[in-house]
Order: structure tokens, then sequence, then C-alpha cells
């Protein structure tokens, strides 16, 4: 986690990615294991807690966060102080759901860059190989001010 915490601002309780795979040219892989103890499974839903379907769109913009910081970095591109701010969300689809001691494979693949605004797609798979979520998004890296 340490290593996710260097290169993004996000953290604890709000941090959903645990542990960087790779990061490649085209994305970045990362690790997260559900764990019962969250906060959020105490309401969603006491007796069947299942991963809240927002946190799973959270995870791979986390994911997509850290490939464009890690990318833009190695270009050069990457201003000091920028942060990785959502500007878009299209086509989410959830396929399967998410249970206490899953353990997640995140992906988000790079697409496109237009102006400011990055757009990549990104899945999640749980540890059974089955999908749980696709996503269409863009991040945009904002001064700050």
């Amino acid at each position: 986690m340490n290593e996710v915490c260097q290169i993004i601002p996000h953290r604890p309780p709000f941090l959903f990615v645990d542990e960087i795979i790779e990061i490649t040219e085209e994305k970045a892989v990362a690790k997260r294991r559900v764990r019962a103890e969250e906060p959020h499974f105490e309401g969603h839903y006491p007796g069947n807690p299942i991963m809240p379907g927002v946190l799973l769109c959270e995870a791979v913009f986390q994911t997509g966060a850290i490939y464009l910081v890690e990318k833009l970095g190695r270009n050069g591109d990457l201003q000091q102080g920028a942060t990785p701010i959502l500007s878009r969300i299209k086509e989410a689809k959830f396929k399967n759901m998410v249970k206490p001691g899953e353990i997640l494979t995140i992906e988000a693949s790079f697409k496109e860059t237009l102006g400011k605004f990055h757009f990549l797609r990104g899945t999640v798979r749980r540890n059974d190989g089955k999908l749980a979520l696709t996503i269409d998004f863009a991040l945009a890296l904002i001064q700050e001010q």
C-alpha cells in the first residue's frame, strides 16, 4: 500500500487499491482484498454483505489514476501537484457480485487523450476469474489551486 500512497493522493478509508501488479505503456493492473470489517458492509447489506458497485468503480478510477501518474511521469508530461479528477463515467456494467474475502484484479487500460482528458477502460475480476465490472471513464489531471 505504501507504493500506492506514493503515487496517488487517496488514503484509507477511501483507498481501494492494495497493491500494484504491473504498469505498462497500455495499462495498469492492481489487486484489492475485500475485507469483511470494511465499514460499508455494516449497511450494505447486514447478513448478506455485497461490495457496493460505486466502490468497485472507485477502485478502477484509482487504478487509472496510478496509470496516468506513472505514464505521464515517465514521459515527463506530469506537472508537479497535478491531481487526477474523474470527469466522465460511461457504460458501467455490473456482471457479478463481490463479497468479503474476494481478491480483486483491477485493470485500467488507456484508450486515448483529448486535450487534458484521458479516456480509459476498466475491469474488475474476482479471484474466480469472473468479471464483476466493466466501465469506460475519463480522468483529467488538474493543478492544485
